[in-house]
C-alpha cells in the first residue's frame, strides 16, 4: 500500500510540474515547438469580380496600344489629373506628335441600352440559370468628353495649349450606338493616334506634356 501511495503522489508532482512550466497545455491552447512553426492569422484581401474584369479589360487594352505604337509616342497608364476641383481618372494616354489621345476602356458584359448623349446606360446580363440582372453604368462617351475637358484645361494651366481627343473602347463590343467616339479594333487605335489633325506638335512640346502627365 506505501509503495501505491507513493507512486501516486510521483504521478501527481509530475502534472504540477508540467502544468507550472507549460502553461498553454493546460489550458487546452496547442503548443508549439519554436517560433517558425506557429501560423499566423493574416487577412485576405479579395477583389470583387467586377473589378477583375475591369483590370483585365485595362490590361488587354493596354496591350492591343502598345502593339500600335510608335518610337516617338509616349504611353501613360492609369493617370489622375485634377483643375478647379475636378478630377479625372484616365486609363490610357498617347501623346506624340499628331496630338495628345485619350482612350478609355470599358469590359462591360452582357446587353447595353442607351443613347449617345445619356449620361448612364442600362446593361442587362441572363445567368445560366435564367435570370436577368439589371444595372446602372456609366456612359464612357460622356465619361472620356469629359475628360478631354479636364486634361485640356489641366495643360493649359501649365502653358501648353493643345487639342486632346478622346475614345472610348468597349472590349465585348456591344456598345449601343455608333459614334466617331468609339474604338473598336487596332486598326481604329492605330488611325485614331496617327492622324494629323490641326496641327503637328514640336519635340518639345511632345515632351513638355510627357513631363506633366509622369509627375
Amino acid at each position: 500500500m506505501p509503495a501505491v501511495i507513493i507512486g501516486i503522489a510521483v504521478i501527481v508532482l509530475f502534472i504540477i510540474f508540467i502544468v507550472c512550466t507549460d502553461p498553454d497545455r493546460a489550458s487546452g491552447k496547442p503548443h508549439y515547438s519554436g517560433s517558425k512553426d506557429k501560423p499566423k492569422l493574416r487577412k485576405r484581401v479579395f477583389t470583387p469580380e467586377y473589378k477583375l474584369a475591369g483590370d483585365y479589360g485595362e490590361r488587354f487594352a493596354a496591350q492591343a496600344i502598345r502593339s500600335v505604337l510608335r518610337d516617338d509616342d509616349w504611353l501613360f497608364s492609369n493617370v489622375t489629373v485634377e483643375y478647379d476641383g475636378k478630377l479625372a481618372e484616365l486609363d490610357n494616354v498617347i501623346v506624340n506628335k499628331y496630338g495628345v489621345f485619350i482612350i478609355e476602356v470599358k469590359n462591360y458584359t452582357g446587353a447595353i441600352i442607351g443613347d449617345e448623349n445619356d449620361f448612364e446606360w442600362q446593361k442587362y446580363k441572363t445567368t445560366n440559370a435564367g435570370n436577368t440582372y439589371e444595372k446602372t453604368v456609366r456612359n464612357p462617351i460622356r465619361q472620356v468628353k469629359r475628360q478631354v475637358f479636364i486634361l485640356a484645361r489641366y495643360l493649359e494651366y501649365y502653358g501648353v495649349q493643345v487639342w486632346v481627343n478622346g475614345y472610348a473602347i468597349l472590349l465585348q463590343g456591344n456598345s449601343p450606338v455608333e459614334s466617331k467616339y468609339l474604338l473598336s479594333s487596332t486598326g481604329d487605335i492605330d488611325r485614331a493616334i496617327h492622324t494629323r489633325g490641326r496641327t503637328v506638335l514640336s519635340s518639345a512640346t511632345v515632351e513638355r506634356i510627357a513631363k506633366l502627365l509622369s509627375e
